[in-house]
């Protein structure tokens, strides 16, 4: 299959050919014709298999003007298709995506964050645009401001849900969808598929399509993983080696805290290594020009907190570093998702220190498979990695299978008693009875009654 077959007009064809675009994804070739029918539509995929272009491309095809010459009217402060996205970096990059697959067409597109002034953003608003990429933090003080209307709406893309709900945005995004007209196409995209996400899926999204596209619980066949076993004190001279003697000349670092990264870029900087960092404390500016630089290749090697693990698409990147793992395993699937992408090859290597080995349990048991380990000459580590077990069980876990068996065995106990205990109550109350047939009248009698009672609602209020 070709991007021809999906229904895409000629600018569009063009402008995918000239970036190198000559089969769709699995992804692109479910999500596409299913946008293009009307219909809304759930889909889950791993990182890095081309969903930004699955709901970008179509997206340009329904946008792209009803006049011949594909010109079209725009209203003051509308919008007809709004992306929203977790991070800042996301945004500019998805944005990016539209400029570069619609620059043959008549499409007018914005990205819109916090961290940057609003009036310039009210001012690219005044016109009119086809398809705003945001932030829901930010969209929503725009709307607050009545800088933009949506009552010309047409598309609403969820995309990275999962992270925007990991970041804590559900409020924001149901206030948002509060805002949007009912008559609307919803499209949700989303790595993964927890409860929250799925939720969110059933309130906002109508008799979707659900596209899941197979292994998304896996990483990519073609990015080869490797995990080496270090002392927490020694992570960074052992960095600095393999960047040297394996003479990495591309690699994106990541780390768990903003201080950490400054630190780490210091100390690579100490022993000759020239690296750049990027987190929440510095500026929109200037982390928008590292990852520019980082993307032209200016910089070889990036620091990066959490922030940059998703939003980042660069061609070809070589190499993903764990300097520390992330507390979630998905997190771990979304870092290394930036190596390897659209079927290329890429490699992911993590340093791992005994207080990382319940987070490489968990990270194993979430892919399936152990993560092959390698020892680096002259980095012994005073206290060896425990050997990994994908059927393994934390000790809290264990307590509370535990705890429920004893109760469980108890529960029997006690029913064994009480059958035990019932014959010598059955003795001495038929010593007490006239006769069997007594017996059985009293029973009847008690029975009937017993089924009177249930059937009047009034005795059972009473008795109540």
């Amino acid at each position: 299959m070709t991007f021809s077959t999906l229904k895409l007009s000629l600018p569009i064809l063009d402008a995918i050919s000239e970036l190198g675009y000559e089969t769709p994804t699995a992804i692109q070739k479910k999500a596409i014709p299913a946008i293009l029918s009307g219909r809304d539509l759930i889909a889950s995929a791993q990182t890095g298999t081309g969903k930004t272009a699955g709901f970008v491309l179509p997206l340009l095809e329904m946008l792209k003007g009803d006049k011949p010459n594909g010109e079209r009217k725009r209203r003051a402060k509308r919008l007809r298709a709004l992306i929203l996205v977790p991070t800042r970096e996301l945004a500019v990059q998805v944005e990016s995506n539209i400029c570069q697959y619609g620059k043959n067409l008549d499409v007018k597109s914005m990205a819109m964050f916090g961290g940057v002034d609003l009036e310039s953003q009210k001012q690219q608003l005044i016109d009119g645009i086809d398809i705003l990429v945001a932030t829901p933090g930010r969209l929503l003080d725009m709307a607050h401001q009545r800088a933009l209307h949506f009552d010309e709406l047409k598309v609403l893309v969820l995309d990275e849900a999962d992270r925007m709900l990991d970041m804590g945005f559900i409020g924001d995004i149901n206030r948002i969808i509060d805002r949007l007209p009912e008559q609307r196409q919803n499209l949700l995209f989303s790595a993964t598929m927890p409860d929250g996400v799925r939720l969110l899926a059933d309130t906002a999204i109508d008799n979707p399509i659900e596209i899941s596209i197979e292994d998304n619980r896996a990483t990519t066949p073609q990015i080869s993983q490797w995990v080496v076993s270090v002392d927490k004190g020694n992570k960074s001279t052992l960095l600095s080696h393999l960047i040297k003697e394996y003479q990495w000349t591309q690699a994106l670092i990541f780390i768990r805290t903003k201080h950490g990264a400054a630190k780490l870029v210091s100390q690579l900087e100490k022993r000759g290594i020239k690296a750049e960092s990027i987190h929440s404390g510095r500026s929109q500016a200037v982390r928008t020009q590292i990852l520019t630089d980082f993307k032209s290749g200016k910089i070889g090697i990036l620091v990066a907190t959490g922030i940059a693990s998703r939003g980042i698409d660069i061609d070809e990147l070589t190499r993903v570093v764990n300097y520390d793992l992330p507390d979630d395993a998905d997190d771990y699937i979304h870092r290394i998702g930036r190596t390897g992408r659209a079927g290329a090859c890429g490699e992911a290597v993590s340093l791992v220190s005994m207080d990382d080995f319940k987070r490489l349990c968990a990270i194993e048991r979430r892919l399936d498979q152990i993560i092959d380990r390698r020892r680096i000459e002259g980095f012994t580590t005073v206290k060896e990695l425990p050997d990994s077990n994908l059927n393994f069980v934390s000790k809290s876990t264990d307590k509370k299978q535990s705890k429920s068996r004893d109760k469980k065995n108890k529960d029997k106990a006690f029913k064994g008693k009480a059958s035990k205990g019932k014959a010598p109550r059955e003795e001495r109350n038929s010593n007490t009875r006239t006769s069997d047939t007594n017996s059985h009248k009293e029973t009847s009698e008690r029975s009937s009654e017993s089924s009177h009672d249930s059937q009047n609602p009034w005795l059972r209020i009473r008795k109540k």
